[in-house]
Protein backbone atom coordinates (compact mmCIF):
# COMPACT_ATOMS: atom_id res chain seq x y z
CA UNK A 1 0.00 0.00 0.00
CA UNK A 2 2.83 2.38 0.86
CA UNK A 3 4.47 1.62 -2.46
CA UNK A 4 1.22 2.43 -4.26
CA UNK A 5 0.92 5.76 -2.48
CA UNK A 6 4.56 6.63 -3.19
CA UNK A 7 4.05 5.65 -6.86
CA UNK A 8 0.97 7.84 -7.03
CA UNK A 9 2.76 10.89 -5.67
CA UNK A 10 5.72 10.30 -7.98
CA UNK A 11 3.32 10.13 -10.92
CA UNK A 12 1.47 13.23 -9.72
CA UNK A 13 4.73 15.10 -9.31
CA UNK A 14 5.85 14.29 -12.85
CA UNK A 15 2.49 14.72 -14.58
CA UNK A 16 0.83 17.40 -12.46
CA UNK A 17 -0.04 19.34 -15.59
CA UNK A 18 -2.59 16.68 -16.59
CA UNK A 19 -4.87 18.04 -13.89
CA UNK A 20 -5.81 21.03 -16.05
CA UNK A 21 -7.22 19.15 -19.07
CA UNK A 22 -8.88 16.63 -16.76
CA UNK A 23 -10.60 19.42 -14.85
CA UNK A 24 -11.63 21.02 -18.14
CA UNK A 25 -13.17 17.78 -19.40
CA UNK A 26 -14.95 17.26 -16.09
CA UNK A 27 -16.33 20.78 -16.23
CA UNK A 28 -17.57 20.30 -19.79
CA UNK A 29 -19.24 17.02 -18.88
CA UNK A 30 -20.91 18.65 -15.87
CA UNK A 31 -22.24 21.51 -18.03
CA UNK A 32 -23.53 19.07 -20.66
CA UNK A 33 -25.32 17.05 -18.00
CA UNK A 34 -26.80 20.22 -16.55
CA UNK A 35 -28.08 21.33 -19.96
CA UNK A 36 -29.56 17.89 -20.61
CA UNK A 37 -31.26 17.87 -17.23
CA UNK A 38 -32.66 21.33 -17.91
CA UNK A 39 -34.06 20.24 -21.27
CA UNK A 40 -35.65 17.15 -19.69
CA UNK A 41 -37.18 19.31 -17.00
CA UNK A 42 -38.57 21.80 -19.54
CA UNK A 43 -39.96 18.96 -21.61
CA UNK A 44 -41.63 17.44 -18.56
CA UNK A 45 -43.16 20.79 -17.61
CA UNK A 46 -44.40 21.34 -21.16
CA UNK A 47 -46.01 17.89 -21.24
CA UNK A 48 -47.75 18.50 -17.91
CA UNK A 49 -48.96 21.90 -19.11
CA UNK A 50 -50.38 20.46 -22.32
CA UNK A 51 -52.11 17.66 -20.43
CA UNK A 52 -53.63 20.26 -18.13
CA UNK A 53 -54.91 22.20 -21.16
CA UNK A 54 -56.54 19.07 -22.55
CA UNK A 55 -58.20 18.29 -19.22
CA UNK A 56 -59.39 21.89 -18.79
CA UNK A 57 -60.84 22.01 -22.29
CA UNK A 58 -62.64 18.71 -21.76
CA UNK A 59 -64.15 19.97 -18.51
CA UNK A 60 -65.25 23.19 -20.16
CA UNK A 61 -66.81 21.25 -23.02
CA UNK A 62 -68.74 19.10 -20.54
CA UNK A 63 -70.00 22.25 -18.81
CA UNK A 64 -71.29 23.56 -22.13
CA UNK A 65 -68.81 26.39 -22.61
CA UNK A 66 -66.65 24.62 -25.25
CA UNK A 67 -63.85 27.17 -24.89
CA UNK A 68 -61.11 26.09 -27.29
CA UNK A 69 -58.23 27.50 -29.24
CA UNK A 70 -58.16 27.45 -33.03
CA UNK A 71 -61.35 26.36 -34.78
CA UNK A 72 -64.66 28.13 -34.46
CA UNK A 73 -66.30 27.82 -31.05
CA UNK A 74 -69.65 26.08 -30.80
CA UNK A 75 -71.88 28.04 -28.45
CA UNK A 76 -73.90 25.40 -26.62
CA UNK A 77 -75.58 27.95 -24.38
CA UNK A 78 -77.54 29.38 -27.30
CA UNK A 79 -81.10 28.24 -27.78
CA UNK A 80 -80.85 26.04 -30.85
CA UNK A 81 -82.50 22.86 -32.03
CA UNK A 82 -80.53 19.58 -31.84
CA UNK A 83 -80.34 19.41 -35.64
CA UNK A 84 -78.82 22.89 -35.86
CA UNK A 85 -76.30 22.05 -33.18
CA UNK A 86 -75.36 18.85 -35.00
CA UNK A 87 -74.80 20.76 -38.22
CA UNK A 88 -72.40 23.11 -36.45
CA UNK A 89 -70.60 20.20 -34.83
CA UNK A 90 -70.36 18.41 -38.19
CA UNK A 91 -68.85 21.55 -39.73
CA UNK A 92 -66.20 21.83 -37.03
CA UNK A 93 -65.50 18.10 -37.10
CA UNK A 94 -64.94 18.23 -40.87
CA UNK A 95 -62.75 21.33 -40.57
CA UNK A 96 -60.39 19.66 -38.09
CA UNK A 97 -60.22 16.51 -40.23
CA UNK A 98 -59.41 18.59 -43.32
CA UNK A 99 -56.58 20.35 -41.47
CA UNK A 100 -55.19 17.00 -40.38
CA UNK A 101 -55.42 15.56 -43.90
CA UNK A 102 -53.50 18.58 -45.14
CA UNK A 103 -50.51 17.20 -43.22
CA UNK A 104 -51.17 13.59 -44.18
CA UNK A 105 -51.51 14.14 -47.94
CA UNK A 106 -49.03 16.98 -48.50
CA UNK A 107 -45.55 15.43 -48.69
CA UNK A 108 -43.90 18.85 -48.38
CA UNK A 109 -45.64 19.38 -45.02
CA UNK A 110 -44.77 15.88 -43.91
CA UNK A 111 -41.09 16.61 -44.54
CA UNK A 112 -41.26 20.01 -42.83
CA UNK A 113 -43.21 18.73 -39.78
CA UNK A 114 -42.55 14.97 -39.57
CA UNK A 115 -43.73 14.70 -35.96
CA UNK A 116 -47.31 15.41 -37.08
CA UNK A 117 -47.50 12.00 -38.79
CA UNK A 118 -45.56 10.08 -36.14
CA UNK A 119 -47.98 8.10 -34.01
CA UNK A 120 -45.18 7.39 -31.53
CA UNK A 121 -45.32 10.99 -30.35
CA UNK A 122 -47.53 11.11 -27.21
CA UNK A 123 -49.46 14.21 -28.29
CA UNK A 124 -50.08 12.86 -31.81
CA UNK A 125 -51.22 9.54 -30.31
CA UNK A 126 -53.64 11.45 -28.06
CA UNK A 127 -55.00 13.30 -31.08
CA UNK A 128 -55.53 10.06 -33.03
CA UNK A 129 -57.42 8.59 -30.09
CA UNK A 130 -59.60 11.70 -29.90
CA UNK A 131 -60.25 11.47 -33.64
CA UNK A 132 -61.29 7.84 -33.35
CA UNK A 133 -63.70 8.69 -30.54
CA UNK A 134 -65.23 11.65 -32.39
CA UNK A 135 -65.66 9.61 -35.57
CA UNK A 136 -67.34 6.79 -33.63
CA UNK A 137 -69.80 9.12 -31.84
CA UNK A 138 -70.72 11.13 -34.94
CA UNK A 139 -74.38 10.63 -35.91
CA UNK A 140 -75.10 9.55 -39.50
CA UNK A 141 -76.65 12.93 -40.40
CA UNK A 142 -78.05 16.09 -38.86
CA UNK A 143 -81.59 14.77 -39.42
CA UNK A 144 -80.92 11.60 -37.45
CA UNK A 145 -82.98 10.91 -34.37
CA UNK A 146 -80.58 11.28 -31.47
CA UNK A 147 -81.00 11.60 -27.74
CA UNK A 148 -79.75 14.50 -25.68
CA UNK A 149 -77.08 12.25 -24.19
CA UNK A 150 -75.78 11.33 -27.65
CA UNK A 151 -75.53 14.98 -28.63
CA UNK A 152 -73.73 15.77 -25.38
CA UNK A 153 -71.25 12.93 -25.87
CA UNK A 154 -70.59 13.98 -29.45
CA UNK A 155 -70.10 17.58 -28.30
CA UNK A 156 -67.48 16.48 -25.76
CA UNK A 157 -65.75 14.32 -28.38
CA UNK A 158 -65.52 17.15 -30.91
CA UNK A 159 -64.20 19.48 -28.20
CA UNK A 160 -61.49 17.01 -27.21
CA UNK A 161 -60.71 16.39 -30.91
CA UNK A 162 -60.21 20.11 -31.57
CA UNK A 163 -57.99 20.66 -28.54
CA UNK A 164 -55.90 17.54 -29.20
CA UNK A 165 -55.26 18.64 -32.78
CA UNK A 166 -54.22 22.16 -31.81
CA UNK A 167 -51.79 20.88 -29.19
CA UNK A 168 -50.32 18.19 -31.46
CA UNK A 169 -49.89 20.69 -34.30
CA UNK A 170 -48.20 23.23 -32.03
CA UNK A 171 -45.81 20.60 -30.71
CA UNK A 172 -44.99 19.30 -34.21
CA UNK A 173 -44.19 22.82 -35.41
CA UNK A 174 -41.97 23.31 -32.38
CA UNK A 175 -40.10 20.04 -32.84
CA UNK A 176 -39.80 20.16 -36.67
CA UNK A 177 -36.87 17.80 -37.45
CA UNK A 178 -35.12 18.05 -34.07
CA UNK A 179 -35.82 14.38 -33.31
CA UNK A 180 -33.63 13.29 -36.24
CA UNK A 181 -29.86 12.97 -36.36
CA UNK A 182 -27.70 15.31 -38.43
CA UNK A 183 -27.34 12.85 -41.37
CA UNK A 184 -31.10 12.26 -41.30
CA UNK A 185 -31.79 15.99 -41.35
CA UNK A 186 -29.56 16.33 -44.42
CA UNK A 187 -31.59 13.60 -46.12
CA UNK A 188 -34.79 15.49 -45.31
CA UNK A 189 -33.31 18.67 -46.78
CA UNK A 190 -32.36 16.84 -49.97
CA UNK A 191 -35.83 15.34 -50.19
CA UNK A 192 -37.38 18.81 -49.80
CA UNK A 193 -35.27 20.20 -52.65
CA UNK A 194 -35.94 17.21 -54.91
CA UNK A 195 -39.66 17.48 -54.22
CA UNK A 196 -39.67 20.98 -55.70
CA UNK A 197 -38.27 19.55 -58.95
CA UNK A 198 -40.71 16.63 -58.92
CA UNK A 199 -43.74 18.95 -58.95
CA UNK A 200 -42.21 21.74 -61.04
CA UNK A 201 -44.30 22.31 -64.16
CA UNK A 202 -41.35 23.84 -65.99
CA UNK A 203 -39.30 20.64 -65.65
CA UNK A 204 -39.49 17.85 -68.20
CA UNK A 205 -41.34 14.65 -67.44
CA UNK A 206 -38.07 12.70 -67.26
CA UNK A 207 -36.61 15.17 -64.76
CA UNK A 208 -39.71 14.97 -62.57
CA UNK A 209 -39.73 11.18 -62.66
CA UNK A 210 -36.08 11.01 -61.56
CA UNK A 211 -36.66 13.58 -58.78
CA UNK A 212 -39.72 11.63 -57.57
CA UNK A 213 -37.76 8.37 -57.30
CA UNK A 214 -34.97 10.15 -55.40
CA UNK A 215 -37.50 11.69 -53.00
CA UNK A 216 -38.80 8.21 -52.17
CA UNK A 217 -35.24 6.96 -51.66
CA UNK A 218 -34.34 9.85 -49.32
CA UNK A 219 -37.48 9.35 -47.20
CA UNK A 220 -37.05 5.58 -46.95
CA UNK A 221 -36.77 4.69 -43.27
CA UNK A 222 -37.37 8.28 -42.12
CA UNK A 223 -40.99 9.11 -42.92
CA UNK A 224 -43.70 6.61 -43.78
CA UNK A 225 -45.87 7.98 -46.59
CA UNK A 226 -49.46 6.80 -46.62
CA UNK A 227 -50.88 5.26 -49.78
CA UNK A 228 -53.11 8.31 -50.23
CA UNK A 229 -50.12 10.68 -49.97
CA UNK A 230 -48.23 8.63 -52.57
CA UNK A 231 -51.20 8.75 -54.94
CA UNK A 232 -51.52 12.54 -54.59
CA UNK A 233 -47.79 13.00 -55.21
CA UNK A 234 -47.79 10.69 -58.22
CA UNK A 235 -50.64 12.65 -59.78
CA UNK A 236 -48.68 15.87 -59.31
CA UNK A 237 -45.59 14.32 -60.89
CA UNK A 238 -47.45 12.76 -63.83
CA UNK A 239 -49.63 15.71 -64.79
CA UNK A 240 -49.18 17.03 -68.30
CA UNK A 241 -46.91 19.95 -68.99
CA UNK A 242 -48.51 23.29 -69.95
CA UNK A 243 -48.90 23.95 -73.67
CA UNK A 244 -46.24 26.68 -73.74
CA UNK A 245 -43.73 24.37 -72.05
CA UNK A 246 -44.49 21.57 -74.50
CA UNK A 247 -44.08 23.90 -77.45
CA UNK A 248 -40.77 25.18 -76.10
CA UNK A 249 -39.48 21.66 -75.52
CA UNK A 250 -40.34 20.37 -79.02
CA UNK A 251 -40.91 23.15 -81.57
CA UNK A 252 -43.23 22.28 -84.43
CA UNK A 253 -41.57 21.90 -87.87
CA UNK A 254 -42.08 24.73 -90.33
CA UNK A 255 -44.70 24.01 -93.02
CA UNK A 256 -43.46 23.16 -96.47
CA UNK A 257 -43.54 26.12 -98.83
CA UNK A 258 -45.35 25.52 -102.13
CA UNK A 259 -44.92 28.04 -104.98
CA UNK A 260 -48.22 28.85 -106.65
CA UNK A 261 -48.53 30.41 -110.11
CA UNK A 262 -49.39 34.10 -110.15
CA UNK A 263 -51.33 35.99 -112.81
CA UNK A 264 -49.10 39.05 -112.54
CA UNK A 265 -45.91 37.13 -112.75
CA UNK A 266 -43.97 37.82 -115.93
CA UNK A 267 -43.15 34.78 -118.02
CA UNK A 268 -39.58 33.63 -117.99
CA UNK A 269 -37.44 35.10 -120.78
CA UNK A 270 -37.12 32.99 -123.88
CA UNK A 271 -33.82 31.50 -124.77
CA UNK A 272 -32.19 33.58 -127.45
CA UNK A 273 -31.29 31.61 -130.55
CA UNK A 274 -28.18 32.29 -132.54
CA UNK A 275 -28.81 34.54 -135.62
CA UNK A 276 -27.13 33.84 -138.98
CA UNK A 277 -23.97 35.79 -139.50
CA UNK A 278 -24.37 38.90 -141.70
CA UNK A 279 -21.79 39.71 -144.35
CA UNK A 280 -19.33 42.36 -143.49
CA UNK A 281 -19.83 45.59 -145.42
CA UNK A 282 -16.10 46.25 -145.50
CA UNK A 283 -15.40 42.92 -147.00
CA UNK A 284 -14.53 43.90 -150.74
CA UNK A 285 -13.49 40.47 -151.73
CA UNK A 286 -14.44 39.91 -155.39
CA UNK A 287 -16.47 37.10 -156.35
CA UNK A 288 -15.17 34.94 -159.13
CA UNK A 289 -16.58 35.86 -162.50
Amino acid sequence: MDEFIRGFWIFAGNYWWLAFPILGMAGGAAKAWERSAKRRHERRIETLRLKAEIKTAQLEARNGRAKRIGPAVVDTTASVTPNTLLERLFSEHDEITARWLDYELDVAKLIAFPAMSDGRQPLVAAFLRAKKTADALRPPSADSTVTERQVSEYLDAVGAYAVAFEIAERDARRLRDSTFTEPERKRLDRAQQLLKVAVDESATQAERNVAYRRVRDELEGLILLSDEAVQVLEKQVARELPEHATAAASPAPEPERIVLPSATKTPPPRTRTAEPAQPNANDDRETPQ
